[in-house]
């Protein structure tokens, strides 16, 4: 069986880096998307399961990546969780305004990602 892939757009190194390990530690296949510039084409051509953005950084060029993404009909099906870092309530206005199925922060992501992933799949 092959791994199920999940595509993160994420620049902060640290919180990144862990979420790597932490989906690969659940079998998942990890690819870094180039940037929100080339999200659609990116996951038009790799079908992720699932995509998980970070939207701190980069909140406005981000956002509009993920409406991108759930206005193009081959990619609209892919659920999206975006990452907040929390202290701010824009960035998580914004995510949800794009069409993010989700939007957690940080610490919520790393410590519970087992149950969100299957909460954003939709499996129980």
């Amino acid at each position: 069986m092959t791994e199920p892939l999940a595509m993160l757009l994420y620049e902060r190194v640290l919180p990144g880096g862990q979420l790597i390990n932490r989906l690969q530690d659940l079998r998942y296949r990890v690819q870094i998307a180039s940037g929100p510039d080339t999200l659609v084409e990116e996951a038009e051509k790799e079908m992720p399961l699932v995509l998980i953005a970070e939207v701190e950084t980069r909140t406005e060029q981000v956002c509009a990546a993920i409406r991108r993404l759930k206005q193009h009909a081959p990619t609209a099906h892919i659920p999206v969780i975006a990452v907040v870092a929390g202290s701010q309530p824009g960035p998580e206005e914004s995510a949800r305004g794009a069409g993010a199925e989700m939007v957690v922060t940080d610490a919520a992501i790393l410590a519970h990602l087992k149950p969100l992933l299957a909460q954003a799949l939709g499996v129980d």
